[in-house]
């Protein structure tokens, strides 16, 4: 009996595909064929029929891209996001899955309310999804336990105040947590004292300029210097996110085997003092966005390997909230939608190159994560895919924002470089900027979790 035709077969593209003897990336035109959410066929020309088939000539076909560092807002602060709308921004963006951060109201920190998460994306995720659980003070003895729940992305910790009431500033309990379980614990890190004691300047201010003088390069250094010297005496591996300094990036090279690192967009492509000249609070966020000297240090880690992944940390305030007077402005900025034209554009402008960008949001947090099933385009992987047209050029708008917010910081920005199609689970839900489907998306499985 002959077999039912193909789900999808994506025709014609530059795929990039795993080298076949050693490791990183080639590009090789293929044709890829897809069957109950898996890729069945990879090879260079697939004639069997299929239900649907994306001709995909000039185009270049990726893994699909990983965001692993985004606020939803749900529950609690909905009327800033939601499951619904920020994964709706995801696959416009080209984004496939996402890694949902525990600061909600109420935050992550219970096996209960980890569990109401789930349901609320089940069926309204329009991509996949995985949750992180809120590592605070009254947990501590359940985060072994708690960091194995299916779809349970890790433990975040947050050593600094941002949006929400997780904290954990003091050494000893960060001690505890790394001592508790075995996974991979994420962490924001600024020393929370040090902001204490200098919220002062941010107030007495009162502009946006000055939020990197509060929010300093010491203040950067001095946590992410305490956070590495208690994963050494522990022996835990950490990923530290969003790092903003170029010192605390002479840090991590040298601590590679315990330390895994995030950068942002936003730290790689907007500096001050001019961010904050053409956008005020719009471009404030927790760590800030610095002079130019970081940035350009912040490049060279990318280029050398010391950065691991990139995320977006998309954190969508209304723009009522973010044009009160500063410092009473919140912090945090929509990201999941540009995270790969914002990126795709740097790679048109030769500042990395397409491999690089790919690793760093397929294969790195697959690795860094324990993500099981995905992060590359082979056979028996899960079908998620995100195709691009590495010459379309668009101006980022206002007007195209999924988000909740309906705002970016890189509203009115021309790039070079776009997504064309957005697979989740082989259903083609983007194209063309329009999505296709209902929600789509299924919770992210990893290789360490509870059987």
């Amino acid at each position: 009996m002959s077999q039912r035709p193909y789900d999808l077969i994506i025709q014609g593209g530059t795929c990039l595909l795993p080298h076949p003897s050693e490791s990183g990336l080639i590009e090789q035109q293929a044709d890829i064929a897809i069957r109950d959410g898996r890729i069945e066929k990879i090879r260079d020309s697939i004639r069997e029929p299929a239900t649907k088939v994306v001709q995909a000539q000039g185009l270049h076909v990726l893994p699909g891209v990983i965001d692993s560092q985004v606020h939803f807002r749900e529950p609690g602060l909905t009327h800033k996001e939601d499951l619904e709308t920020g994964t709706r921004a995801a696959i416009l963006g080209g984004v496939t899955s996402i890694f949902e951060m525990p600061n909600t109201n109420p935050s992550t920190t219970t096996q209960e309310a980890f569990a109401e998460k789930l349901q609320r994306a089940h069926g309204r995720a329009h991509c996949n999804y995985a949750f992180f659980i809120g590592g605070a003070h009254d947990n501590v003895e359940n985060l072994a336990q708690l960091e194995l729940l299916p779809h349970c992305s890790g433990i975040k910790i947050f050593m600094g105040s941002s949006t929400g009431n997780l904290l954990v500033e003091d050494d000893a309990t960060l001690e505890r947590i790394l001592n508790q379980g075995h996974r991979r614990v994420v962490f924001h890190s600024e020393d929370e004292m040090r902001l204490r004691e200098r919220k002062h300047i941010a107030v007495d201010m009162a502009d946006p300029h000055y939020h990197p003088v509060w929010r300093d390069v010491e203040t950067a250094v001095n946590s992410t210097q305490r956070l590495l010297r208690l994963a050494r005496k522990t022996g835990r591996k950490i990923h530290v996110l969003h790092i903003s300094t170029a010192e605390e990036m002479d840090l991590l090279k040298d601590h590679k085997d315990i330390a895994s690192v995030e950068v942002l967009p936003q730290h790689l492509t907007l500096f001050a003092p001019d961010c904050y000249d053409l956008l005020g609070n719009y471009a404030q966020q927790n760590p800030p966005i610095r002079e130019k000297r970081h940035l350009d240090r912040l490049w060279k880690a990318v280029l050398d390997g010391t950065v691991d992944v990139i995320g977006s940390d998309h954190a969508p305030h209304t723009r009522e909230e973010k044009e009160r007077p500063y410092p009473n402005s919140p912090s945090g900025v929509p990201g999941v939608q540009t995270l790969v034209p914002i990126m795709l554009n740097h790679v048109h402008d030769g500042r990395l190159t397409l491999r690089r960008f790919v690793e760093m949001v397929t294969e790195n947090p697959c690795r860094v994560f324990g993500v099981h099933n995905k992060g590359r385009l082979r056979q028996g992987f899960d079908a998620d895919v995100t195709i691009v047209d590495l010459k379309k050029v668009k101006t980022i708008d206002n007007s195209w924002i999924a988000s909740r917010c309906g705002w970016t910081p890189f509203h009115g920005m021309t790039v070079t470089g776009w997504m064309t199609h957005t697979v989740v689970g082989g259903n083609l839900v983007m194209e063309n900027d329009e999505v296709l489907m209902t929600p789509q998306g299924r919770p992210v499985n990893f290789t360490e979790t509870m059987k």
